[in-house]
Formats: C-alpha cells, structure tokens, sequence
C-alpha cells in the first residue's frame, strides 16, 4: 500500500504496547522530575542571557509569560493524546494514529531537530558554566578549547578551535543512559531536587540583592527597550520594543520542551493513561512560575546589554545566572549558582537525549528510519546502538556551533510539533469521538485554534536564519520520506497484518496516491 495519508491502527498500538522491550519503572512523581528536569535548565540557565540580550531586554518575563499561555494550550492537547496512546514517539505517534503516515513522518522528523538542537544547546551552556566552576579553583580552559569555531573567529582569533567541555559532556551523559531508565530516572530525581532548591535560592537572594541596592530598579527601565538593530558575525537582526518581546517568546521557547519530554517516556510509566496528563501539565505550572520570577530577578540585577558575547563579560551569556550574582558583587552567591548549574544541567542533557533517542525508537519500530534505532539491550531495557549514535552526532555538531543558531532552531522543531498536536487531537476528537480518553481537553475547538494560532505566530516571528534553516530541514525531510523511509514503512507493506486491513475505513474518494 502506497497511500501517504494511511494512518496506523489502534490495535497496532496496543500490540506495540504488549510487546515492548521498554520497562515501565516510572511513577507520575518520577514523570513530573523529567518534565521538570528538562524544563528547569533549558531555559532559567540557558536561554534567559540570550533571550534578554537578543531580544526582549528586561521584558524577557513578558516573553516568557508569552510562551506560557502558548504551551498551556498545547499542553492540554497533548495531554488528552497521552491518555489514549500512552506509547513512546510524542507527537510522531499521536499523528500517526490520526492524520497518517506523512504528517507523522514531518512531525517526527521535527522532533528530531527540537532534540537534538536542543541537547546541543545546552550541551553548550554546561560547558560555560563549568569552565567558570574550573576558574573558582584557580584553573582556566583556553579559549580554543571553549569556543565553537565562529564565535572564536569573531573575537579577532585565528587557528583550530572547538568546544571540548560540550563535547565530553554528551558521553558522560549517554553513559549513565546505557545503563537503564530507572538508575537515570533516580540520577535524575536528585538532581531536579538540587535545581529546583537552587532556583528558589536565586530568588529570593536575588531578590533581595536588587531591594537593598542603591537604585533597586535601574536595571528595569527602561522595561520594555527601544527597538534597535543588533549586528554580530556580519548578521543583523531587530532587537527589543513589543516585536522584541514576542520574538524572544519564540526564542527561548525550546525552554518548554521538557513536558513533550514527558511523554517520550510513556512507553516506560507504570500507568500511563493518568500519570503522563498529570506529568505533562503540573511540570509546566510549575516551571512557568519558576520561570517569570527568574527572569525578573536576573534582568534586575544585570543589565541586558552585559550579555553580549563580544562585550565585557563574553561568557556571561553561557552562564547568565551565576555571572549576575558575580557581577552584583557576590561572588560567593554565583559559587553556589555555578555548581548547582553544572550539576543541574547534566539532567536536562539526559533527559533531552533520553527523549530523542525514544522518539528514534518509535520511527524505527514502524520502519521509517533503520532497525538498529529501535533495538533494545534486554538487560538494561534501553536502546543502546540509538544512545550512542546520537551521542556521536550531538558532541559533534555542540562542540562546532554558536549557542544561539542552536536554541532558534530548536524553537523551531518545539513550535512545529506543538501546532501539528493541536490539529491532530482536534481531528481524532472528530473521528473518533467514542475512544476512551481518561483526559478531555475542555472546549477544544476554542484551545486548539489558539494553540495553532499563537505557535504559528510564534515560528513567524523567529530569526529570518532559523526559519531559514528549519525550512530546509524540512525539505530535506521530504526527500528522506520519499527515497527511504515511505519504502520501508511497516505501514505501506503489510506489516501490522490483517487488523491492520479490517481496521480501515472504506473511502468515497480515493487516497492521494505519490
């Protein structure tokens, strides 16, 4: 069969279930700490530097309040999703069983992009922060073994140059993995203790610190800057002003991606149908608050332009947090923000990677990218081969590329995948309006138009070379569909059987046939 629009059956989902390899070691508690883990991280000691710097200045909070409401939507989407397809693959396995095979296909190779960009990004942001850890023992890290290649160049050096830290990270990482998600799950447990006690400290401290100043709120005004035009490595871009403040909203929108994250794991949660909706939207409450609060305090306390990378703290926009303490003047406050990071980050690395490679997991099962992605170590219950191939291809491209090429582009995969959810849940809720859902999107048809509209509106108002970027890897994702993956397909060959057959409604008008 050859029909791209052909959707997966349920009860192929069902045997998928039955059959897994995967353990289901994962408690709605334990759900919520990788949402959690990979949501607090992304964005608080990451994106905040360059969210504040690039974009919106110190109405960053209103940007991150933006791409809030923006996730809330599609938040509750995915919710109702995971209560009726509690399998791995995200938004690649909701499509599938909806829209059909092409639009999975999309969706999924979006997802791929959102990952791994995103384990990039703060692949690179660790490596800041643990390069200022090595400078409070008195050591230093040259500069050509910190920077990626163009950054270096644009700092007036010349000569190889490669961020070293970035790339050893990602196999310390994809070590712990290999050995089992329930040792990850708990690594990853204390670790979400230890960043989530840290952020509160950094609010309330920094809080403090910016009442007790001589001018307590000079760094706030003006709140929302002037728009003006940012030039760096020969690119210009508009920065600042309300356009400032919705772009930023698109920028530091991968923040989020942690609660997708969550349901990447639902093929390992102990009961799916009702721990993954509760993970799904008590870690992103949890993690917008955390969010807003951080973001006024870090902008209260720094001025937005100290986080340009060619000025005078150039790694300031690495390790935003720990350098507005240092730049305060209390240094011993950025120790403690410096280790918390460096130890916090690594959470948000694993759980970025564990996502992807359960989404390579889902895609290979049905045939669409190679069988070695979805074979699973029988003693550790995790797919191996997959870990370390990603492991290769993401230490690679972190340790070459600029922090904020990366974080734009995972914007992009992020804001692809939520809009394709809310039409795909709105479908299915249409189609198949007597399928158990242990979770109901209230009024949808209003949650599911906005969720579209804004997260539309939020990929438009991206940097024109992420766009740029982003639109090509979607090209290229056709021309892989075509040449391999629409081949291979378990779907288009037979592979789920008879079921697969009776399960398919009889059509008035023929699929469209490529």
């Amino acid at each position: 069969m050859s029909k791209i629009w052909v959707k997966k059956p349920m009860s192929a989902y069902e045997a998928d279930i039955k059959k897994s390899q995967l353990k289901r070691v994962l408690g709605k508690w334990s759900l919520t700490a990788i949402g959690i883990g990979a949501i607090i991280g992304g964005g608080i000691f990451v994106l905040t530097g360059t969210g504040a710097y690039y974009n919106a200045g110190p109405a960053l909070a209103l940007s991150f309040v933006i791409a809030g409401i923006a996730c809330v939507f599609a938040a509750l989407c995915y919710a109702e999703f995971a209560s009726i397809l509690p399998v791995e693959g995200s938004a690649y396995a909701y499509a599938y069983g909806t829209v059909g095979e092409i639009f999975a296909w999309i969706i999924g190779w979006g997802l791929i992009l959102e990952y791994a960009m995103g384990s990039m990004t703060v692949a690179v942001s660790w490596s800041g922060y643990f390069a200022k850890l090595l400078k409070m023992f008195g050591l230093h890290l040259p500069a050509y073994l910190t920077s990626d290649p163009q950054t270096y160049i644009a700092a007036g050096n010349s000569g190889f140059s490669m961020n070293l830290p970035a790339f050893l990270i990602v196999f310390f990482v994809i070590s712990i993995l290999v050995r089992g998600t329930k040792g990850a799950a708990k690594a990853n447990n204390f670790i979400v203790i230890l960043k989530v006690s840290a952020i509160i400290f950094v609010i309330v401290a920094g809080a403090f610190i910016i009442l007790n100043s001589a001018e307590p709120f000079k760094n706030w005004v003006p709140f929302i800057p002037d728009p003006t035009t940012i030039t760096e490595n020969g690119v210009s871009h508009s920065a600042y002003g309300l356009a400032g403040v919705v772009a930023g909203a698109s920028a530091i929108f991968f923040a989020y991606v942690g609660f997708d994250a969550v349901s990447t794991q639902a093929g390992e949660a102990i009961n799916p149908k009702k721990d993954v909706p509760f993970a799904i939207i008590a870690s992103l409450i949890i993690c917008t608050l955390l969010y807003i609060l951080v973001s006024l305090v870090l902008t209260g306390m720094m001025h937005y332009t100290d986080f340009n990378p060619l000025g005078k703290y150039p790694d300031a926009i690495k390790a935003p947090v720990a350098y507005a303490f240092d730049i305060a003047g209390y240094a011993w406050a950025g120790y403690i923000i410096t280790i918390a990071a460096t130890i916090g980050l690594i959470s948000v690395l694993m759980v970025m990677i564990m996502g992807q490679s359960r989404i390579f997991l889902g895609m290979s099962k049905d045939g669409l990218i190679p069988a070695t992605f979805s074979k699973v170590n029988p003693k550790t219950g995790v797919p191996t081969k997959n870990l370390l191939i990603l492991g290769v291809v993401i230490a690679i491209i972190a340790s070459l590329t600029p922090i904020n090429d990366l974080a734009h582009m995972t914007s992009f995969g992020t804001l692809f995948a939520f809009t394709m959810v809310c039409v795909a849940v709105w479908v299915l809720r249409v189609k198949e309006p007597n399928l158990q859902r242990n979770f109901k999107v209230p009024a949808l048809p209003l949650i599911a138009c906005l969720g579209i509209a804004i997260n539309v509106y939020l990929i438009f108002n991206l940097s024109k070379e992420a766009q740029m970027y982003s639109f090509a890897w979607l090209i290229i994702g056709f021309f892989v569909y075509f040449l391999y993956s629409k081949k291979h397909s378990k779907l288009q060959n037979g592979g789920f059987g008879e079921t697969f057959k009776a399960e398919q409604e009889p059509l008035e008008k023929p699929d469209i046939d490529l």
